[in-house]
């Protein structure tokens, strides 16, 4: 059988990823980590404009690359990483909205378990309901990454939609299930780690509010700002 690599959707080779992947979702946001962050960063995969690259942090080798929106394009990217390029941990940085009356903007959330209404799950033909959560190692040292930088986070469950504009909102159901925040990618990025038998964390940094909305971001500040949650995935890679 030949081998997979490239993919359709990864134009790399074997070795030239890094054991673990930084994902934003915005490519552009992939290159500002790359640029500001590593060293000697050399440009992996640009197939349609998903831009990977590979470099050192502190002397560790580490890769960064974009999963574009929502759970089926991180459910390719992530699936083809863990699964033919040799890919151990894959850290989500990326936005999300807040839902919870103590969540700000600004706020970091470390999601330590995913909701959803996507069906990505039922291709498993599991007899009943899968729980999608995070690597403990990995969320137990962003706590205290997080700890030793005196920033502002939350640990719990995010909401992973694959509805970004709702007919009727369903927030205040979520929220009173507790559920911090909503994105489009976690819970499937979590599916399919445990799925390979790797690892998987998110690190979201609360952009826009449900609740809060004059505290709302602009497009560029989440592309170029966030570095804290950038700072906290490099640090636990």
């Amino acid at each position: 059988m030949s081998s997979p690599v490239p993919t359709a959707h990864i134009n790399a080779k074997i070795g030239d990823f890094a054991q673990t992947v930084l994902m934003p979702g915005d490519p552009l946001r992939s290159k500002f980590i790359a640029d500001t962050f590593l060293e000697r960063a050399v440009l992996v995969n640009n197939v349609r404009g998903v831009q990977g690259y590979t470099g050192y942090y502190k002397g560790k080798r580490v890769s960064v690359m974009a999963s574009g929106m929502g759970q089926p394009s991180i459910g390719i990217y992530s699936h083809e990483l863990f699964n033919f390029f040799g890919v151990d941990k894959i850290i989500r940085v990326g936005s999300c909205g807040g839902y919870n009356k103590n969540v700000h903007v600004r706020d970091i959330i470390l999601a330590q378990g995913a909701c959803s209404n996507s069906n990505f799950t039922r291709q498993f033909d599991l007899p009943g309901t899968f729980c999608p959560i995070a690597d403990f190692e990995m969320l137990t040292h962003a706590v205290q990454a997080c700890v030793e930088k005196g920033l502002k986070y939350h640990v719990g469950n995010l909401l992973s939609s694959d509805i970004f504009y709702e007919e009727e909102s369903s927030f205040p159901k979520w929220a009173k299930m507790g559920v911090l925040g909503v994105e489009m990618e976690t819970a499937t990025l979590y599916t399919t780690a445990a799925r390979a038998g790797k690892k998987a964390l998110t690190i979201c940094t609360v952009s826009d509010s449900l609740l809060y909305p004059e505290e709302d971001t602009t497009a560029e500040e989440r592309q170029n700002s966030f570095t804290d949650m950038m700072e906290i995935a490099l640090e636990i890679a």
